[in-house]
This record gives structure tokens, sequence and C-alpha cells, in this order.
């Protein structure tokens, strides 16, 4: 019997002595693969305890990037911050030895805390704004997060001046000089113990005052307070907790932080899916304990361990589908923006759902719609030129009231807010406003699964053409695209999406694994989607030979 969803056990903890033990005393060899420096969609992701997240990892991915920003003429401050995990803070410390060595200027939390992704990207935006592309004087930041990984994990992510996810022509290249240096015995790492080190010295920023105290410049914090909304917030042991205690206490709302506890072996969680601890607010296994008590408040919210991912709780639906609630937020929010450009686009990823498709059709707004990735997003979101971009995996963001930029990373805090903001203006809850537009465009039926596939595979998947597919139909619709490339700006998708009027798939490789992601929606309901997956499979293997 699964036991997903249910408390976890003292055999399910780390042992965070273990943990840590092994960051330092385990060495990478960068000739073996699984212990390189890899910067996926979100940073360099692994565990000490597998020799992929060591001490000599994060020596040289950060030598890496000194080296990487000298390169690009980057000579501001460097803004660095850590979530909850384990492995956070000895990788922090590892970092700093370095940045200093080489003489960065380097900015840490005031008060020695955690620091969510988004309150990083408003950082390095704040101390930009008004700077030339080629000031040499421009910010940058690290970001030391696996995100909602377990708790074994570690996570190392680099964000370039303009406050997003580094692109993979920056991720590539620090990734490459990192396993150069990991193989040459870390001879050009420059390093200063950190007993040499005045932490005083360093250069100081108020993370959380930063960001809490301009929240009222994108959020409507005034109709939240005079409706009088009580709202739950969960940290779920992650980078938010003093953060929503500081947003209740500095704008006087009636919000509760639910569970304050921090824990770097998650012991209050209840298991995800797979019967791990993971702290993803969008998995209802995860978020068990928290839907319990959706009948305490009128919005309940849940964030992972950095804050970049939001879940949203109502009384009426519990948990709702983030694809969901993206549809919500975006019909809420370019019908009570004024002040956002008319022309301002809707960004979406190209597996997100076909509701919200008919929803920005409706407001009669572009859609951009783009591969998986919030980096996709960054560009508009700096410009002003996209209002709003977000993932089915529930991470998103949004630009002010008067249509500048907030940040350019997924923030969490931020779309757990307009949640609230939502119910006291309309005095509906996402949930209901949803159901308003299921009965309007159709009832979504969405799903991912993973299908094996072997490498060469995987390979020809990420490679496929178009023409590949020789199917007319889909689950008896006419196919209306047949997509390799994102039709918002042209990017390769790494995969296939084929779509139809009601329903479409995308087959898409994992990058860890040894199976395709098979993403499939239906506005016709959950047969219709059974019958879309059986054919999507059909059509995948047809277009991969049968090898």
């Amino acid at each position: 019997m699964s036991r997903a969803g249910q408390p976890a056990e003292a055999s399910d903890l780390i042992d965070i002595d273990e943990l840590i033990n092994a960051y330092y005393d385990l060495k990478p060899d960068a000739s073996v693969p699984e212990q390189r420096v890899a910067f996926g969609t979100s940073g360099h992701r692994g565990s000490s305890l597998s020799t992929s997240f060591n001490e000599d990892h994060i020596l040289a991915t950060t030598q890496a990037i000194v080296d990487y920003r000298l390169g690009e003429g980057i000579t501001g401050p460097l803004f660095i911050g850590r979530d909850t995990h384990g492995l956070s803070r000895p990788a922090e410390r590892t970092a700093i030895e370095v940045l200093v060595a080489n003489g960065i200027d380097v900015r840490v939390d005031s008060r020695d805390s955690w620091v969510p992704t988004p309150a990083l990207s408003h950082a390095i935006l704040a101390h930009n704004r008004g700077r030339a592309l080629d000031d040499p004087g421009r910010s940058d930041g690290i970001v030391i997060t696996p995100s909602h990984n377990p708790p074994r994990d570690g996570g190392f992510k680099y964000n370039p001046p303009n406050g997003g996810p580094a692109d993979t022509d920056a991720t590539g290249w620090i990734a490459n000089r990192a396993n150069e240096l990991i193989a040459a015995g870390l001879a050009g790492v420059q390093r200063t113990p950190s007993a040499d080190i005045d932490i005083d010295a360093l250069g100081n920023y108020d993370f959380r005052q930063g960001y809490v105290a301009d929240l009222e410049n994108i959020i409507d914090i005034d109709a939240i307070r005079s409706a009088g909304v009580r709202i739950g917030a969960d940290p779920l042991g992650g980078a938010s907790v003093e953060y929503w205690a500081l947003i209740a206490e500095h704008y006087g709302l009636n919000l509760t932080v639910v569970n304050p506890d921090v824990d770097p072996t998650w012991k209050f969680m209840t298991l995800d899916w797979d019967e791990k601890i993971r702290m993803d607010p969008s998995s209802p296994s995860a978020m068990a304990s928290l839907v319990a008590k959706r009948h305490d408040y009128d919005i309940l919210t849940g964030n992972d361990a950095d804050a970049d991912r939001h879940g949203i709780v109502t009384p009426d639906a519990g948990l709702m589908n983030p694809n969901h609630y993206l549809a919500v937020a975006i019909d809420y929010l370019y019908s009570h923006r004024d002040g956002w450009p008319q022309d301002a686009a809707v960004g979406k990823t190209l597996v997100s759902s076909m509701i919200i498709d008919r929803v920005v059709e409706a407001l009669g707004r572009t859609l951009l719609e783009v591969p998986v990735g919030f980096k996709w997003f960054v560009p508009g979101l700096l410009d002003g030129s996209v209002g709003f971009g977000g993932e089915e995996s529930a991470g998103a963001s949004f630009l002010r009231k008067d249509g500048t930029v907030w940040t350019t990373d997924k923030d969490g805090l931020l779309l757990c807010l307009l949640a609230a903001e939502i119910l006291a203006v309309t005095g509906k809850t996402p949930s209901q406003r949803y159901a308003e537009l299921e009965a309007e465009y159709g009832a979504s039926a969405y799903q991912r699964v993973d299908a094996p596939a072997t490498p060469a595979q995987k390979a020809q998947l990420g490679r496929l053409a178009p023409e590949a597919v020789t199917a007319t139909e889909l689950a008896g619709e006419p196919i209306t695209a047949k997509l390799s490339h994102a039709p918002g700006n042209g990017a390769a998708i790494g995969g296939l999406k084929v779509q139809t009027e009601h329903a479409w798939f995308a087959a898409r490789p994992s990058g860890t694994e040894d199976v395709y992601k098979l993403y499939a929606e239906s506005l016709r309901g959950p047969e219709h989607l059974a019958e879309v997956q059986a054919e999507a499979r059909a059509v995948v293997a047809e277009a991969l030979g049968g090898s």
C-alpha cells in the first residue's frame, strides 16, 4: 500500500551529519558523467552522498562564475543567498571563500538567514535599475537551492544581470569551465579559508525588507486587508518562512504562518507520490496536511524550499491544479491592471493548458508560447512586453502595477498573494472563477506520464522534425499543427507537439532517466484524454521508426 500523502517516518529521514561530511570528504571524478557539473533548467543539482554535489563542485563552479563575469565585463556586486536544504549553508560558505579570494564585492543577507529565489532576483534588478546593459557596475547573483528536491539534494544556480535564470550560453560555458577545473585538481581556483574571512566586512543586504516593502507596488494589499481575507501560508519548511511573518506584520494582514518549522530533514512533511520527501506545493501528496486545513482559512498557500513555486488551496476545491490557477491569474490580471501596456503579451510554456489559450483569445491579447524553461520569459518581463509568464509546474511572475519589471525569476510568494487579492476584489476564490472558465471553454483533462525510451530513442526524439508525423488525425480530430519549435519565439522545443482543436500532446526526452515525458490534454474529458494518450504513443513510436 502506498504511503503517498502520509506523514514521514524516522526511516524516511536523512542523516544530516552524514550528508555534510560527504560534502567535504567525497571528491568527484570529472571523467564520470554523473559526477560532473551539469546545469539543467535551474542550475546544477545533485547530492553529496552520490558525489554529485560536493565541495569541489562548488569551488570549481564559483570560480567558473567569476571567470564568466570577468569575460562579460561585470564588476558590480554579486548577491548570494541560500535556502533551507542541509547542503545549502556549506555550499554558501564555500562559494564565499572563492568570491572573496577573487576580490568580488559579495552581498550576503544582513540577517544571515534564508533568501527566496524571487527576493534575490528582486535585489539584482533593484541594483541594476537605470543602468545600461553594458554598464560594468551591473550586479548578478547566485542562489543556492535545489528547489523542491528531496532533503539529500543541493543546488547551485547563477542569475546574470537580467535577474532571471541564466541562458544556456552562460550555463554551458560555466559548466565546461567548472569541469575543466575539477579535472585539473582545482588548479586555477582561488580560495580564502573561512577562518580568514571577516564576515562582518562583507557587503550586507536586507533581502527580506527590500522585497516585502515593495510588494504594495505589485499586489493590491489594501484590498486584501480591507476584505479581511484569512490567509494561511505554509512555507513547507522553506526560505519564505520569515518573509510571510514580515508580510503579515508589515501590512497588517489576517495571515497565519501555518507551519513555521524549519528542519533540514523535513520530518513534518507528508510523502510525495513516490514516497519521497519533496517540497512540491503543486503535489496533492506533498500538500496533504495543508489540504486537510482548507476549511480553516479563506485561502491557503504553499511554497517550495526557495519559494519560486506556489500552491493554492481553497475551501471549495482543495489544491488547485497549477494550470487552472495560471488561467485564472491571467484572466484576472489582464482585466485589473490598467497600468499595463495594452500590447503586453501572455507568456506560457507549450506544455501548459489550452484553457490559457482560450482565455488569452477572449482577452484580445497575444499569446507567447515558448519551450519549457522560465528563462524564455526573461526578456519580455524585463522590458514590459510580456505582462505575465507562467509554467505548468507552478512557477510564474508578472509586472508591477505600473507595467515595469518586478522579478525575472519565478515568484511563489507573489502568486500566493495574488490568490488572496482575487478573492478580495471579486468575492470568488480562484477555484470558483476557474469553474466559470471551464463552463465557458470546456473541461480540461490534463496529465503528464513517463514512457520508456532508450538513449538512442531519446536523442532521436529530441531532434524530430514535424514531417516525421504522418498521421492526419488525433483521437478523432484533424491535426491542426505539428511543432518542433515553439510558435512564440521559434526556439527548438527538444521534442514534438501535435495539436487539434480540442486536444494536444507533447513528447520530450528526459534529461536524467531513460524515459520520455508525454504531456497531453483534452477539453472533451478524461475518456478523450485516454484516446489522445494512446494514439500519441503510437505516433511517437512510428516517428521513432521503431528504433
